[in-house]
């Protein structure tokens, strides 16, 4: 079954975060949006909004990539993927198919490099055959797209899905000259607010809990 982009970048953000920072995983849906939107190891940059995240994340729980679970003791909901169940996946086919799913085409050597944050290859050899095994399965979790302009060794890239219109980004309407600094102040507080709920569930508070101090 086809995935969207977006539903590919959040699968992505989710074995991400799981391997590189456990302590802050399963992930709520704050942390996700900021995981899917983040400047760093990402291509392309996106700007999904909170309401694009949450009916992704929908579409992934019916298709059962992914369940949203809540602790007694916490108040937000928090999601995690199924990926390793769905396919069988151990942990080196998996960090190599999240910096596909999160970065696009990459070489072997790329992905080497990519992947220390999750897992440990000892060569590039161990990367091609990881690669050929991922292609081998049925049906096949990657493909080799050949050589890019200037470079020395093959390209590889998933085949879960997105890539609609060459995975163009979601892009904001430039605001006219007229509106550009309230549209800049609008986009600040937007951004605030988001990072604000973030520390909150963190702390595991709520400001509008009549009970709090």
């Amino acid at each position: 079954m086809a995935l969207k982009d977006i539903e590919i970048r959040i699968l992505g953000c989710l074995i991400e975060k799981e391997r590189t920072t456990p302590d802050q995983y399963p992930l709520t849906t704050n942390s996700l949006v900021l995981a899917c939107n983040q400047k760093t190891n990402r291509d392309p940059v996106t700007d999904y909004s909170p309401v694009d995240i949450e009916h992704a994340l929908q579409n992934l729980r019916d298709k059962r990539y992914v369940v949203t679970v809540q602790a007694m003791n916490e108040r937000a909901k928090k999601h995690q993927h199924k990926m390793m169940q769905m396919f069988d996946l151990n942990n080196k086919s998996l960090a190599i198919l999240a910096v596909l799913m999160l970065r696009g085409k990459q070489t072997p050597g790329e992905l080497r490099q990519r992947t220390e944050r999750y897992t440990h290859f000892q060569d590039i050899g161990e990367i091609d055959r990881t690669l050929a095994q991922l292609e081998s399965m049925q049906p096949p979790m990657v493909q080799n797209y050949g050589r890019g302009p200037g470079q020395s060794q093959d390209r590889w890239g998933q085949l879960l899905g997105g890539n609609e219109e060459k995975q163009r980004p979601r892009v904001r309407a430039i605001p006219s000259e007229k509106n550009n600094e309230f549209e800049a102040l609008k986009e600040e507080v937007a951004l605030l607010r988001l990072q604000l709920n973030y520390v909150l569930e963190h702390l595991n508070l709520d400001l509008n809990d009549p009970d709090e101090d």
